[in-house]
Parts: C-alpha cells; structure tokens; sequence
C-alpha cells in the first residue's frame, strides 16, 4: 500500500483552510490495479474501472472494435439480463456511463456511498462474464453505425479532424478513428468483440479508481472480495503498436463541404507526450499552448490576430500530451468574411514568426502560471473530475509519482524553454495543415 498526500489549498495564497485529497494505492494478487482518492465532504462515491486498451490497439481491419465492445457491456452477463446494470444503478439513485479513447476504455457509477458494494459486484461481474446474443450484436452495430452519421459523418467539422488525423500519422494506430472507419465497423461481429473483450478485459489489464467518502481499507476489503477472484489473462504483454517513421514532408489538406457554417485553417504538429518519469518536455509543451492560445484577450495568438490586426474572429493553440504515444500541438484561426483562408495563414505565420522574435514577458508568464494553479485547485472540487484525472493518465501509462509531479513540473519551467519547445515543435516536415471551407468559399 501507498498513501500519497495531495495539497490542494494555499497555493494561492487565499485565506481559507488548506484541504488534501489522500491518495492511497494497492494492487490485488491477480494484478488489478486500485486507487481510492478520500473526500469526506459528501456521502458520495464514484466508481471508475479502466482498462488499458483503447482504439489503438485494435487488430488491422477491426477498427471500432473497442468502441463496438463497450456498447456491448451493457448487455447481459451470466447474473445480469440486458440493460439490468443502468437500471440497477438508476434505481439507486446513481448514473452511470462509459467512453472509449485511443488508449483506454473506462466505465463509471457516480452513487451514494453506500451503494459501493454493489456496484463492484455488478462491474467485476461483467469484466469476465460477458454474455452477448447474435441479436444484441446486430442491435449494437446499428447503434455504432447511427452514431456515427450523427456525430461524425453529419459533422463537418468532425470529418475533418478524421481527416486531419489520418493525415498526421503516417504509421500509427491514431490515424484511425475511435468509432471506426464505417466499412470496417459494420462489419464487425460477435466473434471479433469477444475475442477483444477475453483477452483485454482482464483484472491485470484494469485500474480502479474510487473516489469520495470512503476509508481505503474498506475498498481494499471490497475490492478482494468482487475483484479479487476473477482469473487474469495469462501471457498478456505490453501494448506493441507501431511507431512513427521520421516525417519528411508537410501535408496540406483542402476539405470543402456546404455546412461549414465558418471558414478556418488548423495546423497539427506531431509532438511529444507525458513520458513516464520524463514529462518535461511535455510540460513545456503544455505552458507553450497556454502562452499562446489560452485566455483569447491576452494570449499571444488572441491578441495578435483577434485585437491589433483583427484579421480573426478566433485564434488558438493547444496540446495533446495526455498519451501512450506521440500526441500533437496545433494552431487554429477562423478569420473574418474579408479574410480569405491564405491571408488567415499568412498572418498565423507572421505571428508565431513574431512570437519567435519577441518571447515571452515575465508579467505573462507569472500570470498564466497562477492560471493555472488556480485551475488546479477548482478542479478538485469534483471527486468525479479527480477520478477521471488519475485514471485516465494511469491508463495511459503513468504513474502516481507522474501525476502527482505534473503540477510542479508545470510551475518549473522557465521562459527559455518554452521557447525552445517551440522552436523544436514548430517543424512544418511533422505537420498537416488543413483548409476548412464551404465550397462557395476561397481556399
């Protein structure tokens, strides 16, 4: 067992009382992960299971297979008939949901806290007793493929990113689309979801996170008791996916579609992510996306193309660390009507050329700093923010020293890194740059 102490409070200096969030660890004999974080404040309890699988390490031709499988887990298992376990919850008075990223597939109950119990028996018993009739996977494949018209191919600007994704990656699994290219996806069947589902959803392949009013000895017991019995996956080795190829040349895209409401231009750079043990390039990553495109009225970005030259009614930059492998720093601008898409690039450029020129002033850089400790401290307000936040980087392969270090390490950097993470990241050779537009528009 490992107790980690967090200080959430006084950081800024503010008169009121310095809270702590415990963080306590164990691991059970059959491998599974546990992390129970302790707020007292409300007799509440979320109940996270991760599993370190996500779309990226879907088998070739499989794509949307993790998605597909976690539709599944609602179905039945050998206690629990179809749709009981949202039901059982809902009567509880709690909710419950579940999402699917490229590195990990998570489940959650957010529940009194007497209800603990029996949501651990519920989710230990559908990580090895799945059971799934030809009917329900026809029923759930027409759901995914629903889901998709909806939020992707009714969506312009999310065929885009697809786009613009599968452009960035030369080689990796990330280039392909969570939910599935649709070829692929409606294809899918029950055979693929449980030979995914058996050797993937497995105690030694699982994170627990509980956060709330609970004593962590307590989690432990319960832990044992539901979890402690199911039978690993034998053999199971680390994730093997393959890697980027040195990228040589920009991609440049042009995606026309008549509801694209307004015009922009976003250019991705293949970047770094949080290593563990070795987040500081990330770090200075994540203070450079801040400097440049945090708040709009005072980043560099926003004022520089949104204020002094007004040639946009949005500019930005942000950050992808938060992964197994390489993630992505990106620029956008949505210019004005009397700006076409080229001159919106130009001025991006000029900018950043400016920014490289000029650096950042201290007063800035102090501030946003405070920025983002004051985040910090507002986020751990929700225990449901604070579950997500550990699991979802645990799961990416960190550890708890990681997140426990990543807001320090954020105070730590200096001006002069920052800038020389720009000058390393901004490599047009790692970058796409896509134009976004109705037909009707230029560019």
């Amino acid at each position: 067992m490992r107790v980690f102490l967090t200080v959430v409070g006084l950081v800024l200096g503010l008169n009121s009382s310095a809270m702590a969030a415990e963080i306590t660890d164990f691991r059970l004999d059959n491998g599974m992960e546990i992390v129970v974080i302790e707020d007292h404040r409300a007799s509440v309890v979320v109940h996270m299971v991760w599993y370190r699988v996500g779309s990226a390490d879907e088998p070739p031709g499989k794509s949307g297979i993790a998605h597909f499988l976690e539709h599944l887990l609602f179905k039945g298992t050998d206690d629990m008939e179809a749709g009981e376990f949202s039901a059982t919850v809902s009567r509880n008075g709690g909710n419950d949901n579940a999402f699917t990223s490229y590195d990990y597939t998570a489940y959650f109950q957010r529940v009194a806290a007497d209800r603990l119990e029996l949501m651990m028996q519920m989710e230990a018993d559908r990580m090895r007793d799945l059971e799934m009739t030809e009917a329900d996977v026809q029923t759930e494949r027409q759901v995914i493929l629903e889901e998709r018209s909806q939020r992707t191919d009714s969506d312009p600007g999310a065929l885009f990113r697809e786009q613009t994704s599968a452009a960035l990656y030369l080689n990796h699994p990330y280039a392909v689309p969570i939910i599935g290219w649709r070829h692929e996806a409606q294809a899918l069947t029950r055979e693929d979801a449980f030979s995914f589902y058996r050797r993937h959803y497995a105690p030694n392949n699982a994170i627990l996170v509980v956060a709330g009013d609970v004593d962590p000895r307590n989690v432990l017991e319960l832990a044992e008791k539901h979890y402690g019995p199911l039978e690993p996956t034998a053999g199971l080795e680390p994730r093997q996916r393959p890697q980027e190829p040195p990228q040589l040349a920009e991609r440049r895209l042009v995606f026309e579609d008549p509801r694209v409401g307004q015009p922009y231009v976003i250019r991705n750079y293949l970047a770094p992510e949080r290593d563990p043990g070795d987040q500081a390039a990330a770090a200075r990553l994540e203070m450079l996306a801040n400097v440049l495109g945090g708040n709009g009225a005072t980043s560099v970005l926003g004022r520089k193309l949104q204020f002094d030259s007004q040639v946009a009614v949005y500019a930005s930059a942000f950050y992808s660390g938060l992964s197994v492998d390489d993630g992505s720093f990106g620029l956008i601008i949505a210019p004005t009507p009397d700006v076409s898409l080229q001159q919106a690039e130009a001025a991006l450029d000029q900018a950043v050329a400016e920014f490289l020129q000029e650096g950042i002033g201290e007063a800035q850089f102090e501030r946003i700093k405070m920025q983002l400790r004051a985040a910090r401290i507002y986020a751990e307000d929700n225990v449901q923010t604070l579950a997500r936040r550990y699991g979802a980087a645990l799961a990416s392969g960190l550890t708890l020293e990681d997140i426990e270090a990543w807001p320090e390490l954020l105070q730590a950097v200096t001006i002069d890194e920052v800038m020389q993470a720009a000058r390393d990241v901004f490599d047009r050779r790692r970058a796409v740059t896509g134009f976004a537009s109705a037909p009707s528009q230029e560019g």
